[in-house]
C-alpha cells in the first residue's frame, strides 16, 4: 500500500529523476517533468496538472480519476494500460499526439483545444463527450463509439461512418470531407 499525499502543491519537480512512490489526492502539479517516468500502480484522484511534461510515461495499472490536465505535453501515452475503474480526464490545450486510447471508456472525459495527431481511439467509447477545437489529424477511429460526440469545432478528422457508431454525433460542415472520404467521392 502506497503512502497517500493529499492537498499538496508540487512545483518545478523533476519526477523523471526521482520516482514517485505514493498515491495523490487533490494535489496540484505545476511545471513538473514526468517524461518517461514510471507511474505504474500509482493513484491520482482529483489532481490537476498544469504545464507538465508527461511524454512517454509508463501508466501500467495507474489510476487516473477525475484529473485535469492544462497546457501539458502528453506524447505517446498508452492510456489503455491505466486502471479502468473511474478513469476520467479533462484536457485543455494539451498535446496528446501518438497517444493510445484503445478500448478506453472516455464517456466522462473531455478534450478542448488539444492536439491529438495520430491518436488511436480504436474500440474506445467517446459517447457524449466534446472534442472542442481539437486537431485530430491522422487519428484512428475504428469500431469506436461516437454517439452524441461533439465534433462541431474539431478539425482534420477522418471517420468512416460504416465502421463506427455515430448516431447523434454532432459535426460541423467543415468536417463533412472527413466523414465522406471512405466513400471515395469528391466534394466541391
Amino acid at each position: 500500500m502506497n503512502e497517500l499525499i493529499t492537498d499538496e502543491l508540487f512545483e518545478g519537480h523533476n519526477f523523471a529523476e526521482k520516482p514517485l512512490e505514493a498515491d495523490f489526492e487533490e494535489c496540484i502539479f505545476r511545471n513538473c517533468v514526468f517524461a518517461k517516468a514510471n507511474l505504474s500502480g500509482l493513484s491520482f484522484t482529483n489532481c490537476m496538472f498544469e504545464n507538465c511534461d508527461l511524454s512517454g510515461t509508463k501508466l501500467l495499472k495507474t489510476a487516473i480519476q477525475e484529473c485535469e490536465f492544462i497546457d501539458c505535453k502528453m506524447l505517446g501515452l498508452a492510456f489503455e494500460a491505466c486502471a479502468p475503474i473511474l478513469f476520467q480526464i479533462t484536457c485543455t490545450r494539451c498535446t496528446l499526439n501518438f497517444s493510445s486510447f484503445y478500448q478506453v471508456d472516455l464517456t466522462n472525459s473531455g478534450f478542448s483545444i488539444c492536439k491529438l495527431l495520430e491518436a488511436d481511439f480504436t474500440e474506445a467509447d467517446l459517447s457524449g463527450i466534446s472534442l472542442a477545437s481539437c486537431d485530430l489529424s491522422g487519428a484512428t477511429f475504428d469500431h469506436t463509439r461516437l454517439e452524441r460526440t461533439d465534433f462541431s469545432s474539431a478539425e482534420n478528422y477522418t471517420i468512416n461512418p460504416q465502421l463506427n457508431k455515430i448516431t447523434g454525433a454532432i459535426f460541423g460542415k467543415e468536417g463533412l470531407p472527413g466523414l465522406l472520404s471512405a466513400f471515395n467521392i469528391k466534394i466541391v
